[in-house]
């Protein structure tokens, strides 16, 4: 990705890039050197609309007691600039054991409990939302086969409730640090309002969801995910694990 990183000097005229760090096609992410203190510091085209929604949800949930990343503010007091943002650099493995994922289930229920108020991500729309329109966000439906269109609805329609809250919306290992004391969730770039089963569909059924449940936490993910990375092989391949809706009825 390319971009201009003068920007990164309202945070000190110390500041330093260090390495580049693995964030996906969406992000420029590096580590960098505030005085003493290594941080990270991501870049990319989010509008500031989003960064805000973003920056507010991370710090509310430090407050709240989660580990999280924690987004430095600018000499001025800004928390973001020119689409940078600079947050804590978090430390840990990602997890491995059923025990481990029990762990990772129990700090996403947390999530969810502590921001059944929150608002919408600017732009964002919902699994219940494209129950009835096309398009929001990084997805378009009118771009998929209709009768995939068909299916992942008909998993989204089998997870809704009146309660949503905030999804992390892509709690893979890659995004998990763990340490004996804690388990830190980062790469918040997916995380919306939506049904809190989306970010349940873990190994090991760990968030011990009844096996009709957990059935479907794993169907309507799949559907989520086929839809959000629609036109790569990895779409088709999340899309072929969900069902057609005669199986979905059985």
């Amino acid at each position: 990705m390319q971009s201009n990183w003068d920007a990164l000097k309202l945070w000190g005229k110390d500041i330093q890039r260090i390495e580049k760090l693995t964030g996906g096609t969406a992000n420029d992410v590096w580590s960098v050197r505030i005085g003493n203190k290594i941080a990270v510091a991501r870049f990319g085209r989010r509008s500031d609309a989003d960064l805000d929604w973003e920056t507010k949800l991370l710090k509310y949930l430090a407050k709240a007691g989660l580990k999280v990343p924690i987004p430095f503010p600018t000499l001025d007091g800004r928390m973001f600039a020119s689409g940078l943002v600079v947050m804590s650099k978090l430390e840990g493995v990602p997890p491995q054991t059923s025990e481990d994922w029990r762990r990772v289930a129990k700090t996403l229920k947390q999530l969810h409990s502590l921001t059944t108020h929150w608002t919408q991500r600017p732009g964002w729309v919902s699994s219940t939302d494209l129950l009835t329109i096309e398009k929001g966000t990084k997805i378009d439906l009118s771009k998929m086969p209709p009768d995939g269109v068909e299916r992942c609805r008909g998993a989204w329609a089998k997870i809704q409730s009146k309660t949503k809250s905030v999804v992390h919306g892509d709690p893979n290992p890659r995004n998990i640090f763990m340490n004996e004391h804690q388990v830190a969730l980062i790469d918040w770039d997916e995380a919306h309002l939506d049904a809190p089963d989306l970010d349940l569909a873990l190994p090991h059924n760990a968030a011990d969801l009844n096996v009709h449940d957990y059935d479907k936490a794993l169907q309507a993910s799949a559907a989520w995910e086929a839809a959000v990375c629609w036109g790569d092989d990895y779409a088709l391949k999340r899309l072929s694990e969900v069902r057609t809706i005669e199986s979905q009825l059985m």
